[in-house]
């Protein structure tokens, strides 16, 4: 049941449960509960979609190909705790953690999450939503952008994520074993072919 809350005498907000959220979301439902409120998603550049989509289909591929674990995109809800649930724009589980895989939602935290930036969801993606996923063991975190080309990789080191491979022009993933991308690829206006990245990834 949500949760009524009083900031002022005239103010009232409606604070949600993960399973509020979960029982509203349906297909055609895209959003976020951040500490139990819900960010509806905004439709997104093309530039945006095109560098998820290119990325989705090599991680996929290549996920695929060695039989690594699941890749889900952004329509699947991620519950991380009783107010906070997302759905992130890619969220790769490890083959070992494939119980955590519900009907209608995945249980904890992805093993690696990559958030593409918008302009409307840029504070949330490298702020409360950072600081949850942190909280909960996210191993891997990209934050790409997709306008300035100013993309972040994250890794987990202790209890902290630690940024890692700036202004490298390669990128390895420890948690997806062997996957890397060059950050040349990583241009929505020149993306390179399916078959050529993947063809330059470990067999």
């Amino acid at each position: 049941m949500a949760t009524k809350v009083s900031v002022s005498a005239s103010t009232e907000r409606e604070l949600l449960t993960a399973r509020d959220f979960l029982d509203w979301l349906e297909p055609g439902r895209s959003a976020d509960l951040i500490d139990g409120e819900v960010f509806k998603h905004s439709p997104v550049s093309t530039r945006h979609a095109d560098l998820l989509n290119f990325l989705d289909r090599l991680l996929g591929a290549y996920i695929d190909r060695h039989d690594l674990g699941r890749l889900y995109r952004e329509v699947v809800a991620v519950r991380l705790s009783g107010r906070n649930v997302f759905l992130p724009d890619l969220a790769f589980y490890d083959a070992g953690r494939l119980e955590a895989v519900k009907d209608t939602h995945v249980e904890g935290a992805p093993d690696l999450v990559v958030e593409a930036l918008s302009p409307r969801t840029a504070e949330r993606d490298v702020g409360p939503k950072f600081a949850e996923y942190e909280q909960h063991g996210v191993r891997e975190y990209w934050v790409l952008d997709p306008e300035t080309l100013g993309h972040r990789f994250y890794r987990l080191e202790g209890e902290e994520p630690v940024e890692y491979a700036a202004g490298e022009d390669r990128i390895d993933s420890e948690v997806v074993g062997g996957f890397f991308v060059m950050r040349s690829w990583l241009d929505a206006a020149a993306l390179p072919k399916l078959d050529e990245a993947l063809g330059a990834l470990p067999r």
